[in-house]
């Protein structure tokens, strides 16, 4: 029997045939969720923990700098040496305007007193003393100057100070003060008058003992040496030097006079020697001192070389200035 394809309106469904609306159907369970956190919150807490800790260091700086007194907020740091253009102070400049201001400022006379405030008015700022604080009295002569040193106290300023010799050798230092800007410059105060460096009484040498078999062999050939040294003889040098010295002689500017004294320490091959020596100045003719020039001059200087033994001679590797007395 063939069953009916259509049911009839009245037909009721069995249970389990009946169909649940849309709407009532089960959900299905879901699969593969992760959990987002309530919707994300945790982003929101994280930040909040953020804005926290930044309010509470803002907090602790402040107060730190109403306790303290002091500015924590971050500035550049300032140097002497340059100006907020980011100009470097021209100190070789500095200190030849120092010197040519010392040649005007050191010397004076009555006799000169308007050449030298003509002189000084090249240095001095508007307004300034045109003697810049000499009386007019008295006389001073300058022999001889030099930069002995330069402060830089700030952008535009500094301090140079000068050594001098004035008068019969008397020694001094001139403290200069010297404004630039704007590659100007000019003395803005009087300088100020220091004392000489003190005289400075070298350590004691400490007592070594000779070697007079060293000091014989060295005083036998120390003069062909340094007869070589004085006129320049490159040969001769070469011979009494260890191999790869270079060793320029005096090209002629002194003679040689004679070894004076030679000290060499105990020791093994290699030493280092202290030799006095004379040398002759060749004189100047002329002049109205001619008589009196006319025998040459001497001078006794000290070397320290340091020799070294081959076979039977002492062969030089250097020479040079005392570092200290001679022992």
């Amino acid at each position: 029997m063939v069953r009916r394809a259509i049911l009839d309106p009245e037909e009721e469904l069995a249970d389990e045939d009946q169909v649940l609306p849309p709407t009532q159907f089960p959900a299905a369970p879901a699969r593969g969720r992760h959990w987002q956190g309530a919707g994300g919150r945790w982003l929101v807490w994280v930040g909040r923990v953020v804005a926290w800790a930044v309010l509470l260091l803002i907090g602790y700086r402040g107060v730190l700098a109403i306790v303290t007194g002091q500015d924590t907020s971050a500035k550049p740091a300032a140097t002497a040496r340059t100006s907020g253009s980011g100009t470097t102070f021209p100190v070789s400049l500095a200190q030849a305007y120092a010197l040519q201001f010392g040649a005007a400022y050191l010397n004076f006379s009555p006799a000169d007193a308007t050449q030298r405030a003509r002189e000084l008015a090249r240095f001095l700022p508007a307004g300034a003393s045109p003697q810049f604080g000499w009386d007019g009295a008295g006389t001073q002569h300058l022999q001889s100057e030099q930069v002995a040193g330069t402060s830089v106290t700030g952008a535009h300023s500094a301090v140079v100070t000068l050594l001098a010799t004035i008068d019969s050798g008397r020694l001094i230092e001139l403290a200069v003060p010297v404004y630039a800007s704007h590659g100007g410059m000019s003395v803005p105060g009087e300088p100020a008058l220091l004392p000489a460096p003190p005289l400075a009484a070298p350590a004691a040498a400490s007592q070594v003992s000779s070697d007079p078999s060293a000091e014989a062999a060295l005083q036998a050939q120390l003069p062909t040496f340094f007869s070589a040294y004085a006129s320049g003889d490159r040969t001769t040098l070469a011979r009494f030097s260890t191999p790869g010295a270079h060793i320029e002689g005096l090209g002629g500017a002194v003679t040689f006079g004679g070894i004076d004294s030679v000290f060499a320490p105990q020791g093994g091959a290699r030493r280092t020697i202290t030799v006095s020596v004379t040398w002759q100045l060749a004189s100047v003719p002329g002049g109205r001192r001619a008589s009196i020039t006319a025998a040459p001059a001497s001078l006794e200087m000290a070397y320290q070389l340091t020799v070294v033994r081959q076979g039977a001679s002492w062969d030089v590797q250097s020479i040079g200035a005392l570092t200290q007395g001679p022992p």
